[in-house]
């Protein structure tokens, strides 16, 4: 049986080092695109970016000072039991928001979208959100958490209901807009990871295509070969916009594209693009049913 205060500690401790740390597979991805730059801007960029990243860890300090959405995706086993029932997740989450939002490892930054009232503390409805799945016959929670950052989700969202005849091309050439469109000027603090949703209702396709930003470790290829081989046409289509870092010249604007599909309707083909900003931040804790914690980097 896991603990309430177990699951509130394992958000808090989860959320606090996604903002203060730079996910190990995101670093190499940089690593990667510096090695590949030529423009001395990109290139200054890009060392720019990972410095102040990796002092800004050392230090417990915020890997970017727009800690932007409170996010948390749960993946809970179908023997999973929790003190009090599932619903003390959601009250979980909102402790944990407000400790580490009281403590400035995340910014205030969630407002009322009509008055713009702020309650200073990340709390609201529908924050912070909670996605929770069940997957397998385990018994623990695997908890991930996410400050997406606010340039990522405002500039680089993007979301049409295409006609089927449109296939594959249409799918490519909305998708390569779209990014061109975010990356352009810096808007999205690229090099970003793109997530593509195709198929299922709107609502879903939205968000497969945060899921796919999110929760894929950077460059793991989809396992249906044809999805993989619409990832590599589009980040190699990337490649080519000359748009490189914070949208100065330069070939690395994307840092991977992760397609996700879901079943969909006869008559519609559903595609959406949201980007996830350069630092990449998420961190995942486990829970045993014992309540022993762990956390990495690394994602499943």
């Amino acid at each position: 049986m896991i603990r309430r205060e177990t699951i509130v500690s394992t958000m808090y401790e989860a959320m606090c080092l996604a903002a203060t740390n730079l996910p190990p597979d995101v670093e190499a991805a940089l690593m990667t695109a510096l090695e590949e730059e030529t423009d001395p801007l990109a290139r200054r960029h890009l060392q720019v970016s990972l410095q102040n990243a990796r002092e800004t860890g050392e230090g417990a300090v915020l890997v970017c000072a727009d800690t932007g959405f409170p996010l948390f995706f749960v993946t809970a086993g179908s023997r999973t039991q929790i003190a009090g029932g599932f619903g003390v997740l959601w009250e979980a989450a909102r402790e944990a928001t407000a400790r580490a939002t009281a403590e400035s490892f995340l910014r205030p930054t969630m407002v009322n979208p009509l008055t713009r009232d702020n309650p200073g503390n990340n709390l609201g409805p529908g924050m912070p959100t909670v996605e929770l799945r069940f997957n397998g016959d385990g018994d623990g929670l695997d908890i991930i958490a996410a400050p997406k950052g606010g340039g990522g989700e405002i500039f680089g969202t993007f979301y049409r209901m295409m006609y089927p005849s449109d296939g594959e091309a249409g799918i490519l050439k909305f998708a390569i807009d779209a990014i061109r469109d975010g990356c352009y000027a810096g808007k999205i603090c690229p090099p970003v990871i793109v997530g593509i949703g195709i198929g299922g209702t709107a609502d879903l396709c939205m968000k497969l295509a945060k899921q796919a930003a999110l929760l894929r470790p950077v460059r793991r290829p989809h396992p249906d070969p044809r999805v993989a081989a619409i990832e590599d046409k589009l980040y190699a289509a990337a490649q080519r916009l000359g748009l490189g870092p914070m949208g100065v010249a330069g070939t690395n604007a994307v840092l991977a594209i992760h397609v996700e599909t879901a079943m969909t309707h006869t008559a519609a083909l559903p595609v959406a693009v949201n980007a996830q900003c350069l630092v990449g931040r998420r961190w995942r804790a486990t829970i045993s049913s014992d309540g022993q914690v762990s956390y990495t980097g690394e994602l499943p």
